[in-house]
């Protein structure tokens, strides 16, 4: 951060670090969300527009639509019209006093607005230049668009739920959004560490399709690892089209013996001790081999009960177990309620609504609402005031 210049961030881990993000949708601004409640200085570069989540519905006032609220607090939101005389010099002269710039705007149209990494560094050389699109910049994809689904369908996601279901299905989250967007925090935390030690900034790129690839092969890449492969690629447990939630005596609940003697006390439990001496389910190797048979056992044994006594005996057990919540009900279960996972919360225009928690906890540098969502341009004059900048101007 410059010498003199205000600290707007809040409290916490990143106080001090300013962000500039010119981004839109969710992943690159769910990631400055992220910087922001660890208390670095967002400052969200919106055009006269604004990002088109503000008018995503619901909304209780224009400008200000239900998933605007959590994604953009703690930021301050400026104007500015690149396309206009004056803008990219106005942007310029706010980088210059960044620590990181996070966008989501493709390297092409960067090009074009004269934002690329190298002007943007003759002007801070120490800056953390950080873009993420869908596909790397140098590759013949470099130039597609591309949201959650495109990525999911481009990383074999929607390859491996159709192994499953038969059905080529999207997950029901924007998983691929929100990974990456977490994967821009850490990359950007690792590029500040080094510049903090060597005084370098540099530039940064997190690829969509490139990050869900490697996700995805963690578990999968299986027996493919090998060279030459020892089977097809894919985890079987994970593709077994028998692994779902176990239906007990009046519910649902996920069950999951994993130990020799996590699955030796459910067989007991359920008055049939002897398959957990049968050789396709005694040991480790050989219950990954006979997955699909185990997990139809499984759906077969566990209406025997109820949940809550599944529940008590897996506890007894150490038999990792849980009952199938639907999302309202995780949201707003007795733990999630005392972690303030979810909380109620006064916006100054938008009245009541519900904040998102912080789920990692600092004991030294607590993280947490310092601001909540801007209107559109809100903190234009007074973000370009901090650098010298008239309204006029």
């Amino acid at each position: 951060m410059a010498a003199g210049q205000q600290e707007a961030g809040g409290v916490g881990p990143l106080s001090g670090v300013r962000v500039v993000e010119l981004a839109s949708v969710i992943m690159a601004p769910y990631a400055a969300q992220q910087l922001g409640d660890l208390g670095a200085d967002v400052i969200k570069v919106e055009p006269p527009a604004g990002d088109m989540t503000r008018h995503y519905p619901p909304t209780r006032s224009p400008g200000m639509g239900a998933l605007t609220l959590n994604l953009n607090r703690n930021k301050r939101s400026v104007v500015v019209d690149l396309k206009a005389p004056g803008g990219r010099e106005a942007l310029l002269d706010l980088l210059a006093t960044a620590d990181v710039f996070l966008t989501n705007v493709r390297p092409q149209a960067l090009a074009r607005l004269g934002l690329g990494y190298e002007e943007v560094a003759a002007v801070n050389s120490g800056l953390v230049y950080l873009n993420a699109q869908g596909f790397r910049s140098d590759s013949a994809l470099g130039g597609h668009a591309a949201y959650d689904d495109i990525v999911q369908a481009a990383s074999g996601l929607v390859w491996l739920n159709e192994q499953v279901s038969g059905v080529p299905y999207f997950v029901p989250t924007v998983l691929a959004d929100k990974i990456c967007g977490l994967v821009i925090v850490q990359s950007a935390l690792a590029a500040l560490h080094h510049r903090d030690r060597t005084g370098q900034g540099q530039h940064v790129e997190v690829p969509m399709a490139d990050t869900m690839v490697a996700f995805n092969l963690v578990e999968h890449l299986a027996a493919a690892t090998l060279d030459p492969p020892e089977g097809p690629i894919g985890y079987r447990r994970a593709l077994s089209s028998q692994r779902t939630a176990s239906r007990t005596a009046d519910g649902w609940m996920c069950i999951l013996p994993y130990s020799d003697r996590n699955w030796r006390d459910f067989f007991a439990f359920v008055g049939r001790p002897e398959l957990a001496d049968e050789p396709r389910f005694a040991s480790l190797p050989e219950r990954a081999r006979n997955v699909d048979e185990l997990y139809a056992f499984v759906g077969e044994l566990t209406s025997r009960h109820t949940t809550t006594e599944w529940q008590s005996f897996c506890d007894s057990a150490s038999i990792p177990a849980a009952p199938v919540l639907s999302l309202d009900e995780a949201a707003n279960s007795d733990y999630a309620v005392e972690g303030e996972l979810l909380k109620t919360v006064e916006h100054p225009t938008e009245g009541s609504y519900h904040l998102i928690g912080q789920p990692v906890r600092y004991w030294a540098t607590p993280a947490g609402l310092h601001r909540h969502c801007p209107a559109l341009g809100e903190h234009t004059e007074e973000v370009f005031a901090e650098i010298g900048r008239t309204p006029a101007a």
